[in-house]
């Protein structure tokens, strides 16, 4: 995911969020011969196929405006799903009490992989209970976090 003061995410969030959705994250990436920009999106009703559509349509004319992405690539538009990505500090806030899994960009402790129950957020250090107990993995330290869904 582009972090959350990357240009690019910032270009995004000017457009996502006037139309009166969520902006949930960026990725950008290339993967064989091409490359993807993916924007999650989400609202408190849920997001419909119209929603996606709209968005896309309102943010494909501003990229092509501002051109932030030099090679070609192709835009997608979704929903974050039911194990929805948690990206920005704010999501680790609202999420708190949660179950969530954690893929580390450096082992914590030998592990690079944990799950277990989000506690907060605290001066850019995410607090998780896992295992009968603590841990504390600085935002910096975050490959990926996403929730682990509730059914």
């Amino acid at each position: 995911m582009q972090p959350a003061d990357s240009q690019l995410t910032l270009l995004v969030r000017r457009v996502v969020e006037p139309l009166g959705y969520e902006l949930v994250g960026v990725e950008y990436f290339q993967k064989g011969g091409g490359a993807t920009l993916r924007v999650y999106i989400d609202h408190e009703h849920g997001i419909t196929l119209d929603d996606c559509t709209t968005v896309s349509h309102q943010l494909s004319g501003v990229l092509d405006v501002e051109d932030p992405i030099p090679e070609q690539y192709d835009l997608e538009v979704s929903s974050p799903g039911l194990d929805r990505p948690l990206v920005f500090p704010e999501h680790f806030e609202r999420f708190v009490g949660r179950r969530v899994r954690m893929r580390l960009s450096e082992k914590v402790e030998g592990r690079r992989k944990l799950e277990g129950v989000l506690r907060g957020l605290h001066a850019g250090v995410v607090t998780l209970y896992a295992e009968e107990r603590d841990w504390e993995i600085p935002l910096t330290s975050l490959d990926s976090a996403r929730l682990i869904p509730e059914l």
